[in-house]
Formats: structure tokens, C-alpha cells, sequence
């Protein structure tokens, strides 16, 4: 110990030269002595510090206790007071604000309800926030991570250097905090964490950074989101209205990063997509563009699926305002977003959440639990309430700062299953044996209750390829609560079903029908998706049989029994023109194509089917009830046609969609309609303006016959070869 009371100790004087002082904010800053008010100071590279007020007049001149160590007694304070510190070195001078001047913003409420796991705004507390606090413009750094020794923030502007500015733990929490006078937006930072034992960890990106570094550079950026002024008012109230289920929901699945490239292969901003893109998706009739991952990730080639900056919209397009005004602008042309969001896994990057203070934190310590063997990642601990709040706060980020109008939850069902892609003892089950992974379900029905109560107009979509039972029924009724899930059997079925000879398809017809006996159990979305051309899959054009024409004819037919057909629509990029070639995450669309008759036409097509999904409330009023639907023929096997009714409201007018699968045109094809009277063709796939035959029913035809499949008239119609056609009923 020092001669005198006021002095620190030498063990601390230590512990801060060396940053290892488990408080630094008990011994530096100012403090009440009985000797009067002490200034403490750390100050590298500092040959004298004085203490100034405000104005800049000097209020005393520090000792130098030890290295950059300096304190003293400031004479005549009666009370706290404001300072600035002024340090000189052969160099010059330089004046700053004392970081450890200023008190914690962070109250007793946010450790509880981080604690209890139900603080439901942690985005605007933890992380970095730009404020004015105790009159200084700076930036507020708060952190989780309660079983470090030590916590720094680092950046540039500290020279990355650890000893400067260690933060103060709140200990009933672990939150780490410190206010940072004079760093502004735009500053990159990162933390620099000693594990329990002293362990020296990498420095780590902050998991509540609202924006980061363009990749290979993974540090976090400091950014603000309050000046962006949105003019989407008008989009978010009319989204407060009606069923989603009732309502047409076609949706463009994108990679940003693929859809359209610039000179030399340059990724496109935010800006470029907000005319490009959206204005493509509104022409071809779309209501909603659902983008891959855009959450900061640092692997090209994962296309966003293990992010690491789950706050932050990727840099490789701009920042996170340019991705705002992406948003604003989609909401003013009536379109609406959809992300995929990914609380299933994280990589093991070594600046991301894994082992985060030096233990395993964010994930399971049990490898059983905590890795995923098919994608080498990290698995959440969804048992640990700040772990499920800090995921609950992400999903609840997007829908809040960025108006953002569906999350598409990537792979429920490895959250779903314990055992999920693992062997017998690969695996630790429940206490009754039971393979439910009980605490990832608790939290799914968190986030869908928080997101369509605190959000009205917004949804979930589940990516859930099992039979789990009410994936989007509400949770008061035992569902998991989400709005809609992928119908990713109907995929698997019907593409197996398109992809055959048309002469092998009589002994498969069962592909096409057999989706109809689970329909309407969820409300389905009908994906083909990103997944199914990839990977040695072919592009979906190229998964056609036959030479081009029949490729295209058989992708024209397939997209019109898509759209007949009951649940909502999805497609990937680059489907909708015939790209041949598979997807590739690394350079842009095939764009050249459509200077191709047949590849404009199937574009013309998916223009013109969601122009009819939209304009005809048979085709989407009940995509979701069976009352919706109808078979009229689902037996003709021999000759692979297949044809039934769709149904709205009771005054709406029924739409009747007939395909044929095979090459062979069917003419005289008898079946029973709804109503007696002239059903008018409203599209057909074989028309000339989409690269077909041409062949068709001249415009209508008249249900004038004798009552067939046990509705009350038939019609005799021409069903074009390799094509699908929808007839509107337009009165007697």
C-alpha cells in the first residue's frame, strides 16, 4: 500500500498497466477521497497529463505514478464535475474525455430481464449505440459475456490496445458496459476478451453489431439507425389488414449476390437492386421477394446460411441504410420482403459467438447437443434464457428497424429432432427417452407469439421437411405457431413426377394427386427452390425430359398445374426465364437467354399465371382451406391428365384447371364442371405468345352436356399437348 490515503494501491496501479484489473472503474476516473476529488488516469504514450474543465482551463496536473500510469488530487471540488484530460508528449498535445467519467447507462431492469429472458429490446441496449450521455456525443458499448476476467473494447482508434478502455461488468447480469466519448458512427471496432484462467481469446465481432467490414475484414462498425426517414406508412397499415392465408402470396426467392452482377463481376449495391430488381419482380407480377440470408456472413460460398453479424446486413452490398431504402423502396411499389433468418446453427469462426468468453456460451458445451455434424457448426442453447432472448431480439430486430414483412426460418426440422442426421449414441435424449428437442420448440413458439403480437401484417414461414403435426397452426392450439410452412413434399413429388418420359408418367400419376390427402393439414407455401438447382440437381428447365420443345412445354405445364394448384408460390431465381445451367453463388444470371423466343416465353408465362393468381380469388382466396378445392379427374393415369376446381368465395366465380402431361394432343376431353354455361379460357400454357403449339379452345367452351364426376354439367375442351388450362365461368 502507499503513504497516502488517496493514492491507489500498487497491486492495482498494476492490475490496470498490465489489464488485468477486474474493475477498472473503481480506481480509474474520479473519485471522492478524504482528501478530496482524485482524477485517475491510464494514458499511453503520454509524458504529462493535466485535468482542464470544460473551457479548457487547468484544474490540475496528474503525477506520473508509474509508465502511462497518472493521478492527483483536483483542488477545490465539493461534487462531481466535469473534466476533460489534456496529455502532452514530445509530439504534441492532445485533450479527450475520460471515459471513466461517466456512469453506466445500463439499469437493474436490463439485468433482470436479461436473466429471465424476456427483454424483448436488447437490440437497443447491448451492442453499439450513439447517444448523448451526460452532455458528451460518443458511443455506448454494452456486451454479454459473464464468465470473462476482463473485457476491452478495441479499434483503431485505441490502437486495438486492450489496457485502454476496459469495460465495467455489471455482475449480476455478465453484461460488460463503457461509454466512449467522441467515437461516432462509422468506427470499427471489436472486443477483446480474457477467458476465465486468463485466457487470451481472439478478438471478437460484437454479436449485437449493426453493421461490420466487407469481407475477409470481420470487424464490427459502429451505425445508427434512427435518421433513416421511411415513408412506407401507408404499406405497413394496409398490411395490418386481412388473412394472409386468403390472400395471393407468389414470392421471387433471390441471392442478392447472384441475381445480376456489374463489370467485372462486381457485386450491385442495395441501390442498384432497389430500381433493378424490384422493378423486375412488380413486372412479372410477384408479392414478395424473399432474399437468402442477407445477415453478415464471411464465406462467400455458404450463401448467407452461417452468419456470423446476425444484426448486420451484409456489407458486400452497401450499409445497412442502403439496405433500408432497398426496403422502402420495395414497399412502395407494393412489394413485400422476406428474409431467411438462421437461429439453427452459427460457424465456428473464431471472431463469431463460438466459446464466446471462453466457454461454450451461445452453444451446448456437450457436442451431442452442441454441433451439427452436416454442417460443421455450432447448435444454440436454447436452455440458456439469454441465449433464446438473444435470438428472440434478432428475429424481432428485422421486423422492427427494417420493416422486414416475413422471416423464412431456415432448417426447423434440425431444431425440431435431438437425433436429427445423428447415430444411435451420437445423441442424448430427453429424461422420458423422447427425441423432441423441447427447449428449441419453447422458443420457436416464442418468436412466432412476440412476432405476430408485436408486428400485426407479418409472418413466419417454416422450412420444416418432417410430419411434425401443426408447424403452422397458433400455439394456444399446440402448433409451433408459424404462418405458413414449405410443402416440401409436394416438391419432392412432383419434380420426380416432371422429370420422368412422359410415356413412363401413367405409372407415376399417384405423384401428382397425392399431396392433395395432406393439402390443407398446414398452410402450405409450394417451394422450388434455390436447393433443387444446385449441387448436380440442373437447373429446373434442364430437369425436363424430351428434346426443347418439350422441355419447355413440359416447364410451361408444371408452372400451370404450380399455379392451379392449392398453396401459395415460390420459385428460385432464374427459373422463371429457363436458365439452363445450375445455380452459380458466384457469378450472375444467364440474362443473354432472354434473347430466345422459348425463354421469353416461359417468362411471359409466370408473368401472366400471377397476373391470373392475383386477379381471380378461386385461385388464392382458400389456397389454405379445403373448401377451396375440388377433384374433378384424378384417375385418368392411361392418358395423364389430371383436372379439378378451385373455389373463393360464394360469389366468386370458379376457376377449372385441366392439365396434360404427355406429348399427345386430347381432343373431345369430356369432364364435369360446376355450373351449366360458358367457361372462358382464361390461360393456356400452349399459347404461341409463350413459345407453345398455339393450340387451344378458340376462348371458351360450353358446359352444355350431361352431369359428370358428380357435378351437375360437362364441357368437351381440346387439352393442347404438354400444357395446362384454366376456364373461368362467366355466367349462363
Amino acid at each position: 500500500m502507499t503513504d497516502t490515503g488517496w493514492r491507489a494501491h500498487d497491486g492495482d496501479v498494476g492490475a490496470v498497466l498490465s489489464a488485468r484489473h477486474g474493475d477498472p472503474f473503481r480506481i480509474l476516473g474520479p473519485h471522492e477521497t478524504p482528501d478530496g476529488w482524485v482524477v485517475r488516469a491510464f494514458v499511453p504514450h503520454a509524458e504529462s497529463v493535466q485535468v482542464v474543465d470544460p473551457a479548457g482551463k487547468s484544474l490540475a496536473t496528474l503525477d506520473r505514478r508509474q509508465d502511462d500510469f497518472f493521478e492527483g488530487i483536483v483542488e477545490g471540488q465539493t461534487g462531481r464535475f466535469a473534466y476533460r484530460l489534456r496529455a502532452r508528449n514530445a509530439g504534441g498535445a492532445w485533450e479527450f474525455e475520460d471515459p471513466y467519467g461517466f456512469s453506466g447507462i445500463l439499469g437493474d431492469m436490463d439485468d433482470y430481464l436479461l436473466l429471465e429472458g424476456t427483454h424483448r429490446s436488447l437490440y437497443l441496449r447491448l451492442g453499439a449505440h450513439v447517444m448523448t450521455h451526460e452532455g458528451a456525443q460518443g458511443t455506448n458499448f454494452a456486451l454479454w459475456a459473464p464468465h470473462a476476467d476482463r473485457v476491452s473494447v478495441v479499434g483503431d482508434f485505441n490502437e486495438w490496445d486492450g489496457r485502454r478502455h476496459v469495460m465495467r461488468k455489471r455482475v449480476q447480469s455478465g453484461v460488460w458496459e463503457i461509454f466512449l466519448p467522441g467515437i461516432g458512427e462509422g468506427t470499427v471496432y471489436k472486443y477483446e476478451i480474457i477467458g476465465p484462467g486468463g485466457v487470451h481469446l481472439p478478438l471478437k465481432a460484437d454479436p449485437f453489431g449493426f453493421a461490420s467490414e466487407l469481407r475477409p475484414s470481420t470487424a464490427s462498425v459502429v451505425t445508427t439507425h434512427e435518421s433513416f426517414n421511411w415513408t412506407d406508412a401507408a404499406f405497413m397499415e394496409e398490411r395490418r389488414l386481412g388473412d394472409r392465408r386468403r390472400q395471393p402470396m407468389t414470392i421471387y426467392e433471390v441471392h442478392l449476390g447472384s441475381w445480376k452482377r456489374g463489370p467485372d463481376n462486381a457485386f450491385l449495391s442495395y441501390d442498384d437492386f432497389a430500381e433493378d430488381l424490384i422493378r423486375y419482380a412488380v413486372d412479372l407480377g410477384f408479392t414478395h421477394l424473399e432474399l437468402m440470408p442477407i445477415s453478415e456472413h464471411p464465406l462467400d460460398a455458404s450463401w448467407g446460411y452461417q452468419p456470423i453479424g446476425l444484426f448486420a446486413p451484409t456489407r458486400r452490398f452497401g450499409d445497412p441504410e442502403g439496405f433500408a431504402r432497398f426496403v422502402d423502396k420495395a414497399h412502395a411499389a407494393g412489394l413485400g420482403i422476406i428474409v431467411d433468418w438462421v437461429p439453427a446453427h452459427f460457424p465456428i469462426d473464431v471472431h463469431g459467438l463460438a466459446r464466446f468468453d471462453g466457454t461454450a456460451l451461445y452453444e451446448y458445451a456437450d457436442p451431442r447437443r452442441g454441433f451439427h455434424p452436416d454442417w460443421n457448426t455450432a447448435i444454440y442453447d436454447f436452455a440458456r434464457r439469454e441465449v433464446a432472448a438473444f435470438m428472440a431480439a434478432n428475429a424481432l430486430y428485422w421486423l422492427d428497424k427494417f420493416h422486414i414483412d416475413g422471416l423464412r426460418v431456415d432448417a426447423v426440422a434440425s431444431m425440431l429432432y435431438l437425433d436429427y442426421s445423428r447415430k444411435e449414441g451420437e445423441w442424448i435424449p430427453n429424461w422420458d427417452g423422447g427425441n423432441d428437442n423441447r427447449e428449441a420448440i419453447a422458443f420457436l413458439r416464442q418468436v412466432n407469439e412476440l412476432a405476430y403480437g408485436l408486428f400485426p401484417g407479418a409472418m413466419t414461414i417454416a422450412e420444416e421437411s418432417t410430419a411434425w403435426p401443426g408447424v403452422s397452426q397458433p400455439v394456444y392450439t399446440g402448433g409451433l405457431g408459424f404462418g405458413f410452412k414449405w410443402n416440401m413434399g409436394w416438391m419432392h413429388d412432383t419434380l420426380d413426377y416432371i422429370e420422368k418420359d412422359p410415356i413412363h408418367r401413367r405409372f407415376h400419376h399417384d405423384r401428382l394427386t397425392f399431396g392433395l390427402l395432406y393439402a390443407f393439414s398446414e398452410n402450405f407455401i409450394l417451394p422450388i427452390s434455390h436447393d433443387e438447382v444446385v449441387h448436380g440437381k440442373k437447373a429446373l428447365i434442364s430437369k425436363m425430359p424430351g428434346d426443347e420443345w418439350q422441355r419447355f412445354a413440359n416447364n410451361r405445364a408444371y408452372f400451370g398445374f404450380m399455379w392451379g394448384h392449392p398453396g401459395k408460390k415460390l420459385i428460385f431465381m432464374g427459373s422463371e426465364f429457363g436458365q439452363t445451367a445450375e445455380w452459380n453463388f458466384n457469378q450472375s444470371l444467364d440474362w443473354h437467354l432472354l434473347d430466345y423466343d422459348v425463354h421469353r416465353g416461359l417468362q411471359a408465362l409466370v408473368r401472366d399465371l400471377n397476373t391470373v393468381y392475383r386477379a381471380h380469388p378461386a385461385l388464392h382466396a382458400r389456397d389454405c382451406e379445403g373448401e377451396g378445392f375440388r377433384w374433378i379427374v384424378a384417375d385418368d393415369r392411361d392418358q395423364s391428365v389430371i383436372v379439378w376446381a378451385r373455389f373463393g368465395e360464394p360469389d366468386d366465380p370458379p376457376v377449372v384447371v385441366a392439365c396434360n402431361f404427355t406429348p399427345v394432343p386430347r381432343s373431345h376431353y369430356r369432364f364435369g364442371v360446376p355450373k351449366a354455361g360458358k367457361w372462358r379460357e382464361i390461360l393456356n400454357t400452349d399459347a404461341a405468345v409463350y413459345a407453345g403449339s398455339g393450340t387451344g379452345n378458340l376462348g371458351v367452351v360450353k358446359a352444355d352436356g350431361p352431369g359428370m364426376h358428380g357435378l351437375p354439367a360437362s364441357a368437351e375442351v381440346f387439352l393442347p399437348p404438354l400444357a395446362c388450362v384454366y376456364f373461368e365461368f362467366v355466367g349462363a
